[in-house]
């Protein structure tokens, strides 16, 4: 695939395909992906009216054979290193918002660790983090 995507680009697209890896995009997912992009300062300078219509493309690029893979080679190429773990962070965000994961989640999640190169420490972290943010009693 010959497409060239921006950074904001292609943080959507990792929240996006992480949403709807499972086939089933919660509402939960939706708001989560809409918060993120409006709180989130790596997209200060991103219009979120555009949200919708990346998202679109990113479906397009997933529907295609070997989409997957082409998307997170898209994805790998536009992120600079400093924003890898910001990528993957996000990702983990959109998948605990349903408050539950699954095998397809995981196994994205696990894909995009390794195409990003992360390191075990910062991924145990983010999980961690994340576990704890979505804590309940």
């Amino acid at each position: 695939m010959s497409q060239v995507i921006n950074h904001h680009t292609a943080l959507i697209y990792v929240m996006v395909t992480i949403s709807a890896v499972d086939r089933k995009i919660t509402e939960r997912e939706y708001a989560k992906i809409g918060a993120l992009v409006q709180s989130v300062p790596i997209f200060s300078d991103f219009d979120p009216e555009r949200l919708v219509h990346t998202a679109e493309e990113c479906g397009e690029i997933l529907s295609a054979e070997g989409g997957l893979e082409a998307l997170l080679g898209l994805v790998a190429e536009a992120l600079p290193e400093k924003l890898h773990e910001t990528a993957y962070a996000l990702a983990v965000e959109v998948a605990a918002a349903d408050l539950s994961l699954e095998q397809e989640e995981l196994r994205f999640l696990q894909m995009l660790r390794d195409r990003l190169d992360l390191d075990k420490l910062a991924v145990a972290a983010i999980e961690r983090a994340a576990r704890a943010r979505h804590m309940k009693l």
